[in-house]
């Protein structure tokens, strides 16, 4: 060890003046130089949906006739979308985001930008812009909303949706189709199926923590797998869906029910029978747990469990458990209803 670190100090004592061992590689490119916007402290913002958040965008002086604009690189295409051009005295808004956001404008040197009602579309990667002649420089930051990512399919079974269908039947759950960043961060949390599912830039994955015969073998190491990119009109898979915070309440009600009563039950009561996506909500963000089946909107029976026990379904870990999607007739099942705000 101490011959380690002589070598060490004799290779500083060698090195040329001016050389550093901490030096950029040759070719590698430097950052570039901000002369008028401030490196934000935090490039992600953490939010849910619904809430009000503020990326940040401050200048450290005003260059004449300059503009800054906002854009956001969607993460289904990767393609930049302006949001919002000022020149300091006056802006204008662009796009389906134009109703919900403003500038900011805390002081003269604040082009921040603020999105009210945030919806689970508003996450990804924003860019600030200084447009200034040859000076233009630029800022990113990261919209982050807290939610839950969950497997589907319907109710004729596995891999029946193209992308677009897959697409679809997220949003008509109250959710949207997962980025592969929130697909992996819920593999992290423990998230393990071994069914193939779309996501939203159009690849399919399947995450796995506990490595089986039926989902690659057991010699494949966990992981979030890839099918890659396929082809979205033709293949057809299972959907992983994402959500985030209700803007309302899931509630649980009594009874021997088919589907239909299940549904006039829960507008008796001024509500609607729960969509999936807002059962899974009201399990993460509410910890709601309940060991009854219950239907929900798109016909399956389901229930969320947030403190495992052994006449809950057995299962040692936490979820919200499924009973399919049994007969519509039945009459076995209570209903879950949701009412907004």
């Amino acid at each position: 060890m101490h011959r380690l670190l002589l070598l060490g100090c004799l290779w500083l004592l060698a090195a040329p003046p001016g050389s550093s061992i901490f030096q950029r590689p040759t070719g590698t490119p430097a950052p570039p130089h901000l002369q008028y916007l401030l490196e934000p402290l935090h490039p992600t913002l953490h939010t849910q949906r619904g809430a009000t958040a503020t990326l940040p965008c401050v200048l450290r002086a005003l260059p004449r006739n300059y503009r800054v604009k906002w854009s956001k690189v969607e993460p289904a295409s990767y393609r930049e979308s302006v949001i919002i051009i000022t020149n300091g005295l006056y802006h204008k808004n662009y796009g389906p985001l134009s109703p919900r956001v403003r500038l900011r404008h805390g002081h003269r040197y604040d082009a921040s930008l603020t999105i009210t009602d945030v919806a689970l579309e508003d996450e990804g990667r924003y860019r600030c812009q200084l447009v200034n002649g040859l000076e233009d420089e630029s800022i990113s930051l990261t919209l982050h909303l807290e939610g839950v990512v969950f497997p589907y399919q319907p109710s004729n079974g596995r891999y029946k949706f193209n992308y677009h269908e897959a697409k679809r039947a997220c949003e008509q759950q109250d959710s949207r189709l997962a980025t592969y960043q929130q697909l992996y961060k819920a593999w992290t949390e423990g998230l393990d199926w071994c069914n193939a599912g779309w996501i939203l830039d159009g690849t399919v994955h399947y995450p796995i923590i506990n490595s089986r015969e039926p989902c690659g073998g057991r010699l494949l190491l966990p992981g979030v797998r890839t099918y890659g990119a396929r082809d979205k009109q033709k293949d057809r898979f299972d959907a992983f869906c994402f959500t985030s915070a209700l803007q309302g309440r899931v509630y649980f009600i009594r009874g021997h029910l088919n589907f239909k009563e299940a549904g006039q039950a829960c507008r008796n009561h001024g509500a609607a029978i729960a969509k999936v996506g807002q059962l899974y909500s009201a399990w993460k963000f509410s910890q709601l747990d309940r060991c009854d089946g219950g239907w929900l909107e798109d016909g399956s029976v389901r229930y969320p469990i947030t403190t495992p026990r052994e006449r809950c379904g057995g299962l040692p870990e936490p979820g919200v458990r499924s009973f399919g999607f049994p007969s519509k007739e039945m009459r076995i099942y209570g209903t879950y209803c949701f009412v907004g705000k």
